[in-house]
């Protein structure tokens, strides 16, 4: 005889094992602080490399104009803007990344504990069925 819970379950936990389960599975492999602080550095490091491509990429479409009015003080000014500019946004950047790693972990953590619980009360249907 078919069992309609043992059924629902099951397709349940299929389902959460087709769409989300792969990637919730390998993100809850890794601590919280682990997976959260190697996200926001992946994060600064392209962040870093956009910044420096931006820098670059103005100061090319600008360079004319700085070789006209090339003076010491406004080099140094410029170049005092940008690294403080750099250091707004990686800090920005690190933050926002921080908290939106946390919650993903921490989403996928809960939806793995239930998963697993339903893995449990699948075992134990499985348990009253072989008695």
């Amino acid at each position: 005889m078919i069992d309609a819970k043992k059924v629902k379950l099951m397709t349940r936990m299929a389902s959460y094992e087709n769409n989300e389960g792969k990637e919730d599975l390998r993100i809850s492999a890794y601590y919280r602080k682990d997976y959260v602080s190697l996200h926001t550095l992946y994060s600064v490091i392209w962040v870093t490399v956009g910044y420096g491509c931006l820098v670059l990429l103005m100061g090319v479409c600008m360079f004319d104009t700085l070789m006209e009015s090339a003076s010491m003080g406004l080099l140094i000014s410029m170049g005092v803007l940008v690294i403080i500019g750099y250091f707004a946004v990686v800090v920005i950047y690190a933050a926002v990344s921080h908290v939106i790693y946390n919650k993903k972990h921490q989403r996928a953590r809960m939806r793995v504990k239930k998963y697993n619980h339903d893995l449990t009360r699948l075992l134990k249907i499985y348990e009253k069925e072989s008695r």
